[in-house]
């Protein structure tokens, strides 16, 4: 359950070969919160999760800057989009 979603994000982040010791950590946590009994103490529950938090946030902090798809590159695109066809729109205009 929570161990395969943060397999999946660590997968997705790319930080497996950039802090393997860390994103095992992390995956040993979640492993452990899954394995708290529902009835359990929630303070259990409770500090496994404060600690799985902590991580995944260095965790993501260390991820590599993806080279496409990110908010930055959608406006540098839009933005010479734009230059493209206001230079079309001169260069027709003269």
């Amino acid at each position: 359950m929570i161990a395969d979603e943060i397999r999946a994000e660590l997968d997705e982040l790319g930080v497996v070969s950039v802090s393997p010791g860390l994103a095992a950590v992390a995956v040993s946590l979640a492993e452990d919160l899954d394995a708290i009994p529902a009835g359990d103490s929630p303070t259990s529950k409770a500090v496994v999760a404060d600690k799985l938090t902590a991580l995944m946030v260095k965790l993501r902090a260390l991820a590599p800057v993806k080279e496409e798809g990110d908010a930055v590159d959608d406006i540098s695109r839009q933005r010479e989009k734009r230059r493209a066809e206001a230079a079309r729109a001169a260069g027709s205009s003269g």
